[in-house]
């Protein structure tokens, strides 16, 4: 019987998450995940089996949460770096991509006159000018 697992895994979801949002897929390491969820690197394996397998249960989990009203005001920096990084070259990523955008689209406000295809594009637009133009945080 193997030891009982010394970490929370949904803090380890998130942690992985965030850590995917600023550097992106490749730009991960195992190492970054090593050190920034406080896991051992036979406990990542053991619980995610890949980096790719944490990555698409990080990206699914953030998808799933486009599907609501505040989805808008989510941060979206995630989901497009999937879009131009991974969805290109990974089929499972591209289906949470295209799910991710349709949700979102759902969730835009209707009857203002502008196409749905048109408001997500602006939606996407302006995330990316405020990642663009906000100042690096201190790390």
């Amino acid at each position: 019987m193997g030891r009982p697992r010394s970490f929370d895994e949904e803090v380890a979801v998130a942690r992985a998450g965030g850590l995917f949002a600023e550097l992106g897929y490749e730009g991960t390491s195992i190492d970054d995940l090593v050190q920034r969820l406080g896991v051992h690197r036979g406990s990542l394996y053991s619980t995610f089996g890949s980096k790719r397998a944490l990555y698409l249960r990080v990206l699914r989990e953030h998808v799933d949460t486009l599907d609501h009203p505040a989805a808008p005001e989510t941060d979206l920096t995630l989901l497009l770096r999937a879009a131009v990084e991974r969805a290109p070259v990974d089929a499972e990523a591209a289906t949470l991509v295209h799910r991710g955008l349709v949700a979102l689209r759902s969730q835009l406000p209707s009857g203002t006159g502008e196409q749905p295809e048109a408001a997500l594009a602006r939606l996407l637009g302006e995330h990316l000018v405020r990642r663009a133009t906000r100042p690096q945080e201190e790390t």
